[in-house]
């Protein structure tokens, strides 16, 4: 399986401050790698220096065969980004914030790309409603479905759950999985152990600046002693409970 993204040396310092000291990860066509670290790793620095929006101090990023540095524009043709904030009109309806982001892109059939998308996303009841009605996980929905417009081969989501509640979490849980299952490759940041574990084919744990551990979950757990087995009686979480509670339990398969 070919890369789509690959990362060599990667380096980034503000004023007197190294943020990125040698970062090294490759992301497969098609899978999510999910890029773990707390706030001020330099998970966003590292997603924006990817996506084009800020220049490497040192190192060589490919991303769909281009080179970040030399060839930005044919990067941009190729992939989308979601920010940590949704990024839509709330004046807008949800089909009007798709048509604009299409006919911005010369995308044709822009009416037909933006039904297709709310369809894609669940959002068709709601398309003709304010963005500004919209529930956080909608809302979060709406962006990523925006940020599919043109078809991108990469798509990078900067802590994509970020101020939801569970459900808007398990929202936007499906709506990443069923991505993946579209071919897209996604590359998204998270300080949530949880949602890497439930989300990505291979994970790299980022701390202070560098690359700690990279690999499957399984191969990240085989780091540590063989686990005790003892019986214990599992108490559930809050979040289970909260989620039994309103009728939407389980887990994301």
């Amino acid at each position: 399986m070919e890369n789509a993204i690959e990362v060599k040396g990667l380096r980034k310092s503000f004023k007197d401050t190294e943020v990125l000291k040698g970062v090294d990860f490759e992301v497969r066509q098609g899978e999510i790698f999910a890029l773990l670290g707390s706030n001020g790793a330099g998970k966003t620095t590292t997603v924006n220096i990817l996506s084009t929006l800020m220049k490497s101090d040192e190192g060589t990023i490919q991303v769909c065969g281009f080179d970040v540095s030399r060839q930005p524009g044919k990067v941009r043709e190729h992939i989308s980004l979601t920010g940590q904030f949704a990024a839509v009109d709330e004046v807008l309806t949800g089909r009007e914030n798709i048509l604009l982001i299409a006919k911005l892109r010369s995308v044709p059939k822009p009416a037909q790309v933006a039904d297709e998308l709310l369809k894609r996303f669940g959002l068709t009841e709601a398309g003709n409603k304010r963005a500004g009605t919209y529930s956080g996980g909608m809302k979060r929905r709406l962006d990523i479905a925006m940020s599919l417009v043109g078809a991108p081969a990469v798509t990078f989501l900067d802590e994509p759950t970020t101020g939801l509640d569970p459900e808007g979490r398990l929202e936007v849980w499906k709506t990443v999985k069923e991505l993946a299952g579209s071919g897209v490759t996604v590359l998204l940041t998270t300080q949530y152990l949880d949602e890497a574990e439930q989300l990505a084919d291979r994970i790299a744990i980022l701390n202070e600046g560098k690359i700690i551990a990279n690999g499957t979950l399984e191969e990240l757990k085989k780091m540590f002693p063989p686990a005790k087995r003892e019986c214990i009686e599992k108490q559930p979480t809050l979040e289970e409970i909260f989620l039994a509670i309103i009728g939407k339990g389980g887990q994301i398969k």
